[in-house]
């Protein structure tokens, strides 16, 4: 690699709106702010919904014989 050509990396704490903060490291010297992640994101907690789009989602459900898991 050729010197003097790369960005200086940098160790920064990551805080989330939900609390959470983790360090990493980057080229932004600064403190990262993010508005979602792995903690709050539903996605990852496993409170993700099914949006039924004109019945899309029960036609998928009784094409593969399948039961609809309960909500909640």
């Amino acid at each position: 690699m050729k010197a003097g050509i790369h960005p200086n990396y940098h160790y920064v704490q990551v805080s989330c709106a939900c609390g959470s903060t983790w360090n990493t490291r980057s080229t932004k010297p600064a403190e990262i702010k993010v508005e979602i992640c792995s903690e709050c994101h539903p996605f990852f907690t496993g409170k993700q919904k099914l949006v039924d789009t004109a019945g899309r989602v029960d036609k998928f459900y009784r094409k593969y014989g399948m039961q609809k898991k309960a909500e909640g």
